[in-house]
């Protein structure tokens, strides 16, 4: 693997402007050798003056590059050691407040009382508030631990660069000022010489280990590190996809085949309705899995936005395998519906099998079937539910988005419960006094309709509430609020319609403002959409039309403005030719059909962009992790939502294979930290004072190089804080390099 592919693969997104940029100063070689004159033409000297001019150029180019990695650097290295030190402080904090024993001795004495009330004393409150304390700093400690080994990871990275196209300099150009730059400039910069960071990981250690683990060594690095690399012969998950996409299209091909030749005894309208809501689902499933293979794909870092768990989250090929698997059940369902009629079996019995199946899919409370993920998308829809009640993350909104482009989902689930409530003859007496298609059914269905739009209003007043900005929460709450009107005028032109109290459906006043409410809500979210959502049409931007910043390719922005323009408007069709024969033929409920599937497709592509502008928030912030403190803060303020996605499978390199013996690290504890003003210091490394925990040998970084999931890696191997003078490798080689035992393993 050539260095440059290496170099964009490891890199951390947010800081992707603070690399050294190879490719740039491997292109200036190759066309500073392309445009040197013929010696046989100009002559020796004129040769010679387009080199000198050339490095003149070059070495300058590469001095910048080396004070912008030098003053990045020491500012992540000063923050680090802030961090650290607030994490010492807190640490001791916490230390002060009951002892694990005494905690231990509570729970006892609580577990033996467990069916007696008791009251929540001070003492009860004092104990649960020690154990959430402990927790979020263990879960600080592993973010920082993260942090650290991305800054480590970025002293490695460039340092191999600057080797690497310095090398390629002397070799094109027959000469040693490369070598010589590097011996005198990227060897004694300070990205390079400080040791800053490999200090505060190893104290980080320690203390995680004697502090927060009771000395378990192999549990607190168990924690600290992601999982260790694991050999796959096959990708399993890959097969199956392939073999789910299979079956499902086989089916296909026989439910029509099927549907063709059998006649159905019953209406088949309301199972229509039914399997729309429960596909619309499923697709939505396999929409976000392609989401999450081309945010991967050009490095957008959906964990860190989502605030995913960094070492345990859904790839792609599981979102799509649990989508395809569901598309199986299905299409089995249908079949089993189109099959019924030959049977005595109640047809309408399998569309409320495969709904009660994706319920308890979701809901099932074992620790099985992606548990993490599914409490994950539990406890979002949870603060969905309480908006106004619960501060607002950017996962909170982003999946309330998702929802009011499933609102004919929410409707299909209505008419669903609705159906088998009052519709089908198992009912008692036959019939409920009830109908799904009565007035009092379209004020139901009017409430539903609103939900998702009354969430997105809920939190945008929440998030006014904690920043007290009018611009852009209340803007965009507004936003929301036109939705109401258009539910309501159509709600209310259904009613009026069912009375027959008008010839035609258009003479009807209130048909005039649903139009004009439909016409103002789309204009509104339209530009919302691309310029709010997706930051576009910027008037000063480099690309026209768009922004300065860009991660697609350059027309696919324009072909989302216009996907969305015609998408936004395209209720125009339901409201026209769909009310023909409203809510009672088939023509409306074809065209509510593929209206539902658009919406589906144009927030398929709305995700694409909306995570693409988040992310480069972040990246003009470095956000990488989360926020490590564990204060309590203000009920006002708005918590920061930042993880850091380390790999995102959990086959990994272990980060740290050779440590001192046990009885050395624990040495090391926070309370040999120097303290100052009561305050933790880091001004004297801890590791200068004992010169017997210094490595002796140098350290290694190992990488792993290609994609983990396709089983093509390789390891890799860059030496951290020596350069090998008598190494051959160069940017056509692969990676490999000396063998030392002192390995810090490691991968990005």
């Amino acid at each position: 693997m050539r260095f440059s592919e290496h170099l964009s693969a490891h890199i951390t997104p947010e800081w992707q402007k603070q690399y050294i940029r190879y490719e740039e100063l491997k292109n200036m070689l190759y066309d500073a050798q392309r445009a040197a004159p013929e010696a046989d033409v100009s002559g020796e000297a004129q040769v010679d003056r387009h080199y000198v001019q050339f490095a003149e150029k070059f070495f300058q180019f590469c001095d910048k590059e080396l004070s912008k990695i030098n003053t990045f650097f020491s500012e992540k290295a000063a923050e680090a050691s802030r961090n650290f030190a607030q994490l010492c402080d807190e640490l001791r904090q916490v230390d002060s407040k009951p002892s694990a024993k005494d905690l231990r001795k509570n729970s006892l004495r609580r577990r033996s009382s467990f069916f007696i009330p008791e009251p929540l004393d001070s003492e009860t409150r004092v104990i649960k508030s020690h154990k959430r304390k402990i927790a979020d700093l263990k879960l600080a400690f592993t973010e920082f631990y993260l942090s650290l080994i991305l800054l480590q990871n970025y002293q490695s990275l460039n340092f191999t660069g600057f080797r690497k196209i310095l090398k390629k300099h002397d070799k094109m150009l027959q000469t040693r000022s490369g070598e010589d730059f590097h011996l005198n400039r990227v060897q004694q910069s300070p990205f390079h010489t400080a040791k800053q960071i490999n200090n505060i990981i190893y104290e980080t250690e320690t203390l995680y280990i004697n502090e927060l683990e009771a000395g378990n060594r192999q549990r607190a690095m168990s924690k600290l590190r992601v999982p260790p690399l694991g050999a796959k012969s096959i990708n399993w998950t890959t097969f199956r996809v392939g073999l789910f996409l299979g079956i499902f299209t086989v089916l296909c091909f026989v439910a029509a085949v099927a549907g063709l030749l059998i006649e159905s005894k019953v209406d088949n309208m309301p199972a229509v309705r039914m399997y729309r809501g429960m596909f619309l689902i499923i697709l939505m499933i396999f929409c976000l899995g392609l989401n999450t293979y081309g945010w991967r794909k050009v490095g957008v870092n959906h964990v860190l936005i989502f605030e995913l768990d960094p070492r345990n989250n859904l790839s792609h090929e599981q979102l799509l395998e649990v989508a395809l698997l569901f598309m199986v059940f299905w299409i089995i369902s249908i079949l089993a519906y189109i099959c019924c009629g030959m049977t005595n079996i109640p047809p309408y019995i399998n569309p409320l099998i495969l709904a009660g199946s994706m319920l308890l899919f979701l809901i099932n409370p074992t620790r099985t079937l992606n548990y993490r993920a599914r409490f994950w998308l539990l406890r979002i829809l949870g603060h969905i539910a309480i908006a106004p009640f619960h501060a607002v993350g950017f996962a909170d909104f982003w999946l309330a988005d998702q929802l009011n482009s499933l609102t004919c989902v929410l409707l299909d689930m209505e008419f669903l419960i609705c159906y088998y409530s009052c519709e089908v003859s198992w009912v008692k007496n036959g019939q409920c006094k009830l109908s799904c298609l009565s007035s009092y059914s379209h004020a139901i269905r009017a409430v539903v309709a609103c939900l998702p739009a009354w969430f997105r209003f809920a939190q945008c007043l929440r998030r006014y509430r904690d920043t007290k900005k009018a611009f852009p929460h209340l803007v965009n709450a507004g936003k929301y609020s036109t939705t109401f009107f258009v539910v309501l005028f159509s709600a209310l032109v259904h009613i009026r319609r069912d009375q027959d109290l008008h010839e035609h459906f258009y003479q009807d006043p209130l048909y005039c403002l649903w139009i004009f409410s439909a016409f103002c809500s789309s204009c509104y979210t339209l530009t919302w959409d691309i310029k709010m959502d997706w930051g576009l049409l910027e008037k000063k931007s480099y690309n026209k039309l768009l922004r300065d910043e860009i991660v697609y390719p350059e027309k696919a922005y324009y072909f989302a403005m216009v996907e969305d323009l015609v998408l936004r408007f395209i209720w125009s069709v339901n409201n026209t030719v769909g009310q023909m024969d409203i809510g009672r033929g088939r023509n409306g409920l074809i065209i509510s059909t593929i209206l539902c599937f658009l919406e589906v497709i144009r927030r398929f592509i709305w995700n694409f962009f909306r995570l693409e502008n988040e992310h480069l928030n972040n990246c003009g912030q470095f956000r990488a992790v989360r926020d490590i403190s564990i204060k309590p803060a203000k009920e006002d303020e708005n918590n920061p939502m930042k993880v850091e996605e380390m790999m995102d499978n959990e086959e990994f390199v272990p980060l740290c294979k050779h440590k001192p013996p046990n009885e050395v690290r624990r040495r090391l504890s926070v309370r040999d930290i120097p303290m100052v003003n009561n305050h933790a210091c880091l001004s004297v490394p801890l590791l200068l004072t004992s010169p017997e925990l210094i490595p002796k040998r140098p350290s290694v970084v190992r990488f792993q190089v290609g994609d983990n999931e396709s089983g093509t890696s390789k390891t890799s191997i860059a030496q951290v804080g020596l350069y090998g003078e008598g190494s051959q490798d160069d940017d056509d080689d692969d990676e490999n390099s000396s063998e030392n035992s002192n390995v810090r393993d490691m991968l990005v």
